[in-house]
């Protein structure tokens, strides 16, 4: 085994194991901060993988700015720990048609579009180019649509979780 590897499988289980304390705790501060955590574990893997740019870019607007965000609201409005809901009959439905359509999206851009093409090469520091900028967006949407997608859906995932958790009844204002 390689340092690199042990590393990986390190940052691996810490990053399950935060993902799983934000999706598990009742308390949402608790919940925000094992959410930064995870940003922060995905940032060192971008380091891993030769990407100091996108690491940065992962601290700073995710783990710094909308995670003090969503922290500021919590606080601001006093909502720390989740009430019991009452969940409608159809929402588990729609939930598991949705992450059934995610999975199969996966599995298709896994299994079709991520078969390589070429040998993989640093990548030349000088280069600084507003070309080099079109193929790094090219290559987010493209070569990595499913994690851009999964972060996008996390985050539309976590303001919504934000509005209901800020909603209160229409008896309990008077």
């Amino acid at each position: 085994m390689t340092v690199e590897l042990v590393l990986f499988l390190i940052l691996a289980l810490i990053a399950v194991a935060t993902a799983l304390g934000m999706l598990l705790s009742r308390n949402s501060v608790y919940s925000a901060l094992f959410l930064v955590l995870n940003f922060a574990t995905v940032a060192v893997f971008y380091l891993l993988l030769g990407a100091p740019f996108i690491a940065m870019a992962q601290v700073t607007v995710y783990a710094g700015a909308i995670m003090v965000l969503f922290l500021f609201v919590i606080m601001l409005l006093g909502t720390n720990v989740l009430p019991a809901s009452n969940v409608l009959p159809w929402q588990k439905w729609l939930a598991g048609g949705l992450a059934g359509i995610l999975a199969v999206e996966g599995v298709y851009l896994l299994l079709v579009r991520a078969r390589p093409t070429a040998s993989i090469t640093q990548p030349d520091a000088a280069i600084n180019t507003m070309d080099s900028l079109r193929q790094m967006g090219m290559a987010l949407f493209n070569q990595y649509l499913l994690p851009f997608e999964a972060t996008s859906i996390l985050l539309l995932v976590a303001m919504v979780g934000a509005i209901v958790l800020t909603k209160k009844e229409k008896g309990a204002q008077r």
